[in-house]
């Protein structure tokens, strides 16, 4: 798959697969320097995923700065034909000074074996297809 270059970061296209509804996002940046993977709230809001009660509230931190976070599990997160099920996103603000919609981070990226070549601006994964289930 190619990477798409912005503002000098590589951003790709993921789907994510919510009670019945499925979203295609766009502007998602590859970031092997996050260590999981965060979706804008505006966002995924348009499929359901929005702040429950029940739901616990995180800091998280990283170069962008501190943002409060919550944690949703959605059926299916996917790149291409790369599916992982029951896979756990947190979902922020993410006002980040540029147009960005969610980062990819190493809990996909391990878990789907991706490999990046920066000379090429791609990103394949361990096989063809798969759909890899998370257990709890």
């Amino acid at each position: 798959m190619e990477l798409l270059l912005k503002e000098n970061l590589p951003f790709i296209t993921v789907t994510i697969d919510y009670e019945g509804a499925n979203l295609n996002i766009q502007n998602v940046l590859v970031d092997t320097g996050s260590a999981s993977t965060i979706f804008a709230a505006d966002v995924v809001a348009t499929i359901g995923i929005v702040p429950e009660l029940t739901d616990m509230l995180q800091t998280i931190q990283g170069v962008g700065g501190m943002e409060v976070v919550f944690m949703r599990r959605v059926d299916g997160l996917q790149v291409e034909a790369h599916r992982l099920l029951n896979f756990d996103i947190e979902i922020g603000g993410m006002d980040y000074g540029f147009e960005i919609n969610g980062i990819l981070g190493m809990d996909f990226l391990m878990q789907t074996g991706a490999v990046i070549n920066l000379r090429d601006m791609t990103i394949e994964f361990s096989s063809e297809a798969f759909v890899k289930e998370i257990l709890p």
